[in-house]
Formats: structure tokens, C-alpha cells, sequence
């Protein structure tokens, strides 16, 4: 049965038509485009499969980054744990005719994203002597490995030299480099090796490749190995081309951790192996069809080129940087690099949670997962501080410890974000109806989040229960009280506790509502809701009141809206993130105001675009407005 879903109000008013159906197939829609480039003024772009991230780079053949998932340890800004970046695998080199080819020597570079296939592929011309093509993608039914298929034209008779390259970034120790032959009747296969440390020694971190030829056994090109030094090493063949002559090979690699098995360097080989024994054309075949599943889940939009390519952009993410089952969640930035230590934030359940919870439900759970297996450390985190149940660190790493850098105070006093991941659980019930998640993930998690603010109020009086000494969405006020957006969060995620309880039949603690129906949410004279309790109208960073009317539902009357979003839209800062933006827009579609809706909608991702690829996202929650709307989409069976 299809599904099919349907996108009420806020959409609607803008003018185009938005449907979540099958997948179009214009192929304009699907691509993202750079040319011209300038490595000065390149920001890359990702190809990942909720595993492994693979950066693009503006010199020929390379990759800037490659990122895994799930595998930390401290070193770099902070004192801190980092997401760990890993030896670039998917780097090669290409010599013609003896020379080495570089950035200087090429013409005609073009790189091209294709989103509905999660390929990036790079074309260019050498001097008068070849065309190359290559495709890359992080394999989305293999987690741990990657395929990148070559293409090399000759314009005139030529001798090439591809290499596959593993080459070592700074932050990995005690490198050493390996290669093997496994030759069989029917084939031979060629292992590139190379095994490290990292930062601190906590992990052991291992990388394969290995060429995979068209030419049946027996004709297939020798393959040279050379070991430079501890930090990179090769493997190559020479091939003479004549004129017009087009010669085609692929490289498969993986990666592989102790954050992941127990022995990573027999892990990459053997996922190499297995890589490399199903060739190309199966590996290409099951990555599509993967990803084919995933955008039957799709955001459709008629009369708005721009609008949709976006839109598609921050899906595209999304769905790269998750993947059902591995219990690992959302970074800002993905797996695109190191940009906020690869950290867990309140991002993740109230920004882009939303969005992949209604189209993808079985990834949304897997995100949960990954707070519920932290709950010991949570809550640990919440008897250190004098509270009960659990206290979310604002910085979650792999451990699910505080990780945020001493220097920010966001580190303990940023406590809304145990009231986002309460919320955040309640919403995956409402949306799946899964009873059994309900009292075996779900209700748990509730009640630790609800004693934890039945223990975190002072209880001043009735109506005055307060929430003090803490730093709200708006982090350029910090240790203020009774801020409106933590408060509200805090009353929001008690009711969800109590509703929760009652779906399963229990008696909740009657404190919980004694709780939820005294927190002070502060006005100001004239019925402005107010920010914090010493809230004197400067600049503000981000949506802290206008939060309370979507996506909670503390300010509901249209009055009430109007006069808060009057009130706080000019004290926006315009160097706050476009998260803030993209709920004005929300709210102004909500009260029939398209034209003011739309203007915030396209000021809220229109700054992100970046050359050369224009939708690269400086952080991946700026690059999704529109998606913020998507939890209330209606599901129904066509």
C-alpha cells in the first residue's frame, strides 16, 4: 500500500502546491550543480549513508573529510570529545603520461550532486589529453563502506596511472600501512590497507580499498603497491588509451572502528572483500533501490524551482546523515565535517526530529534510542546537580556525557533540552501508536524527565512554581529565571508524562500536574509574553516566546499570537539562526498572513547558500524551514 500524505495550512498559503508523494522524476529538481569553482571560496558538500560522511573537495579526485559516525574521542577545541574524522580512503590520484595532474592543469571542473541517488560526481578535462568522470557515494546498504566508480576518456593515445590512495590526517597515531593479495581461479583481489590510532588511544580505527576491473580474470591491469610513508600509501596500474578510447574501473573501501566491533582492521578488509566480490554494477544497483525507498517519503513542490530544491536539499541531508538501527543521532552538522564536535544538541528532537519522525518514522525511533541508551548517564548527571530523574547534557557525545567545552556556561544551565527529548517521545507515540514502545521506551523516559522537573522547580506559591538560574534558546541571556521557552517546555513535557500514563493505564504521580498547572509563563503589563523574568527588549538570538505558540501550544488565542510575534519579530538579531525565522513563518501562515510568511520562509534559508554548491548547509537545522512544519502533515492511505 502507498501512503500518501498531505500538507495542511501553513504550506498551503504560500501559493504553490506541496504533496509528499512518489518521487518526481525531473531530474533539475534532483541536482545540485558547481562549476566555476574556486577552492578559495569552496564549502563542500556531503555524500553519506548515516555512517560514514565523505566531504567533497575542490581538487581533483580527493575528498576534504572523511567522518564515522558513532566513533569519539577527545582532541581538538574544547577539552572536549570529537566525532572522530578518519583516513581519507577515498582519495586517488592520476598520473597521464608521467605527470601528476593538479588543480592547475584541469579545465571544465563540474561537480554535481544527484539527490534522489546520493551521488556526487566531478568532471573535468586534463590539458589535450583526457576526460575523467568520477561518481562517489557512501554506500546506503553497506553503513561502512563506499563506492567510486571512474571514467577516463582519451582525447589522444595516452598512458594512465590511477592510484587509490589512503591517506592519514593529523589527528591519527601510530599508523601502519598493510597490503594483500587474495588470488583465486576467478579472481584476484588487491587490499589497501591502513590501521591507526586515535587522539587518546580509546580507539582503533582501520580503512580498506580495493580496485575492482571490468576485464575478466586473467586481463585485468597489475596492481603496484607503494608505501610512501606512515601517512599515505598506494595502490596503481598503468593502462595506454588510444584516441577517443574510454576506460572504466571502480574503487570499493571501508571503515571501521572498536566504537563498532572489536577488531577493526579484519572488519574493513573483509566489508572490502565482500564489497569488492559484488562488484559495481550489484553495489550500484542496491544502493539506488535504497535510496529509492527513502524518497517515497518526499516533499513535492509545484511552481517554486528554487523553493523545492531546497526543500529537497535539507531532506537529502536528513536522510544521509540517519540511518534506521544504529541507535546514533543527529549532529547540527551531520556527518559533514567536525563542526560542533559532532555533538548532539536540542537540534536534533525539536528542529529536525519533527520532519523524519512523520516521513520516516523507523529512523525517528532509532534517534531515540540513542537518549534512551544514555539514560544511566542522564541521570547520573541530574543527582550531580541536585535533582532527580534525568538531566540531558546540552552537548550529548557517544557516552551521553556533558560534553559541552568548560567555557560555555550552555554546559549545565541549557536545561530545556530534557523537556525537547521528553516531548520528543511523546510525539513518537502520538505519530506511531505503538503501545508497546509506549511502556517499554517511551513512559520510561517520561517519567524520568517528569521527575526531574517536579525535583528542578522552587515552589514559591500557587501559579509560582519557578524555574531560575538557567540559559534559555536565547543564548546571549544566560543565567536568567523563568525563561518562557524553558518553562513552557518543562509544563509541556509534564503533560505528556501524564498523558502517557494514562495510556498505558497507570496512576501518575499527582505531583506532575501539581507541577505543570503552577510553572509562571511571565507577561508583561500589556499581555506580552515575556522572555525571562528581567527581559528589557534587547536584541535576542533566538524564538524563545514565539516557541510557546508553535510547536508547543502554550499561547494559543490568535490575539495572543499576534501581539507576541509584534512584540519579539524586530528584536530578532540578524546574525541568530534561521531556526528562529522559519517559526515566524510558521505562525504567519497559521493566521492567513502568506506574504509575511513567505518573506521569512526564504530569509530563513536563502542566507545558507554557499558556493559552489549553493545548498551546502552551514548547519544542517538552518537549512530545513520549511520542514519544521512537518509534524502536524496528515497521514492517510491512498
Amino acid at each position: 500500500m502507498k501512503k500518501k500524505y498531505v500538507l495542511p495550512g501553513f504550506l498551503l498559503a504560500f501559493g504553490p502546491f506541496f504533496s509528499m508523494a512518489q518521487a518526481q522524476t525531473d531530474n533539475a529538481a534532483w541536482q545540485i550543480v558547481g562549476q566555476n569553482i574556486n577552492p578559495a571560496t569552496y564549502y563542500g558538500i556531503t555524500v553519506a549513508n548515516g555512517m560514514i560522511g565523505l566531504v567533497s573537495s575542490p581538487e581533483p579526485m580527493k575528498v576534504k573529510d572523511v567522518v564515522l559516525n558513532g566513533a569519539f574521542d577527545t582532541y581538538g577545541r574544547g577539552r572536549v570529545s570529537n566525532i572522530l574524522k578518519v583516513f581519507n580512503f577515498a582519495n586517488m590520484n592520476l598520473d597521464v603520461d608521467g605527470q601528476r595532474l593538479g588543480p592547475k592543469d584541469i579545465a571544465n571542473y563540474r561537480q554535481t550532486l544527484d539527490m534522489q541517488k546520493a551521488a556526487l560526481t566531478t568532471t573535468f578535462d586534463y590539458k589535450d589529453k583526457v576526460s575523467v568522470k568520477q561518481t562517489m557515494m557512501a554506500l546506503r546498504h553497506l553503513p561502512f563502506s563506499e563506492l567510486t566508480m571512474v571514467e577516463i576518456t582519451a582525447k589522444k593515445d595516452c598512458e594512465i596511472m590511477p592510484m587509490s590512495v589512503i591517506e592519514t590526517p593529523e589527528n591519527l597515531k601510530e599508523v601502519k600501512n598493510f597490503y594483500s593479495e587474495i588470488d583465486r581461479s576467478h579472481v584476484t583481489i588487491r587490499l589497501l590497507t591502513s590501521v591507526a590510532k586515535s587522539p587518546s588511544g580509546r580507539h582503533t580505527v582501520a580503512a580498506s580499498t580495493s580496485f575492482v576491473f571490468e576485464e575478466p580474470h586473467g586481463q585485468e591491469p597489475d596492481v603496484i603497491h607503494e608505501d610512501w610513508d606512515y601517512n599515505m600509501h598506494l595502490a596503481k596500474f598503468k593502462k595506454r588509451l588510444k584516441a577517443g578510447e574510454t576506460y572504466r574501473f571502480s574503487v570499493v573501501g571501508s571503515v571501521s572502528s572498536t566504537a563498532h566491533t572489536a577488531d577493526p582492521h579484519n572488519e574493513a578488509e573483509r566489508l572490502t572483500l565482500f564489497a569488492a566480490l559484488e562488484r559495481t554494477e550489484r553495489l550500484l544497483t542496491r544502493h539506488t533501490a535504497e535510496w529509492a525507498k527513502l524518497w517515497q517519503s518526499d516533499i513535492i513542490i509545484d511552481g517554486d524551482a528554487d523553493a523545492q530544491k531546497a526543500v529537497r536539499s535539507a531532506l537529502y541531508h536528513l536522510y544521509s546523515f540517519v540511518r534506521e538501527g544504529t541507535g546514533y543521532s543527529l549532529s547540527p552538522m551531520g556527518l559533514s565535517g567536525l563542526g560542533y564536535n559532532g555533538h548532539v544538541f536540542w537540534d536534533t528532537e525539536l528542529w529536525m526530529y519533527p520532519p523524519i519522525l512523520t516521513l520516516k518514522p523507523e529512523i525517528a525511533r532509532s534517534m531515540l534510542e540513542y537518549r534512551f541508551e544514555r539514560m544511566q548517564m542522564a541521570r547520573q548527571n541530574a543527582f550531580s546537580h541536585g535533582y532527580k530523574g534525568v538531566m540531558f547534557p546540552w552537548e550529548s557525545d557517544s557516552d551521553g556525557q556533558e560534553a559541552t567545552p568548560v567555557w560555555a556556561l550552555t554546559g549545565p544551565f541549557q536545561q530545556h533540552i530534557t523537556g525537547c527529548v521528553g516531548w520528543s517521545f511523546w510525539k513518537y507515540y502520538q505519530v506511531t501508536k505503538d503501545k508497546e514502545w509506549l511502556r517499554t521506551r517511551g513512559y520510561p523516559m517520561l517519567k524520568e524527565v517528569a521527575d526531574f522537573w517536579s525535583s528542578r522547580v522552587e515552589r514559591e506559591g500557587p501559579g509560582k512554581y519557578h524555574i531560575n538560574n538557567v540559559i534559555g534558546a536565547n543564548e546571549w541571556q544566560e543565567n536568567i529565571d523563568d525563561n518562557a521557552f524553558t518553562n513552557g517546555m518543562a509544563k509541556t513535557s509534564l503533560q505528556c508524562a501524564i498523558q502517557a500514563a494514562q495510556e498505558l493505564g497507570l496512576v501518575a504521580n499527582p505531583d506532575w500536574k501539581l507541577v505543570a498547572d503552577n510553572i509562571s509563563i511571565l507577561k508583561f503589563p500589556d499581555g506580552v509574553t515575556k522572555e525571562n523574568r528581567t527581559y528589557d527588549g534587547v536584541m535576542i538570538k533566538q524564538a524563545d516566546v514565539n516557541l510557546l505558540a508553535y510547536p508547543l501550544t502554550i499561547v494559543k488565542d490568535e490575539a495572543s499570537v499576534k501581539k507576541d510575534l509584534a512584540y519579539y519579530e524586530p528584536r530578532y538579531s540578524p546574525e541568530g539562526p534561521a531556526m528562529g525565522w522559519s517559526v515566524l513563518a510558521t505562525l504567519h501562515a497559521r493566521l492567513g498572513e502568506p506574504d509575511k510568511a513567505y518573506d521569512w520562509f526564504v530569509k530563513s534559508y536563502k542566507p545558507n547558500e554557499v558556493p559552489p554548491l549553493a545548498f551546502y548547509q552551514k548547519r544542517l537545522v538552518e537549512q530545513i524551514p520549511i520542514l519544521r512544519r512537518a509534524q502536524e502533515v496528515c497521514y492517510r492511505p491512498s
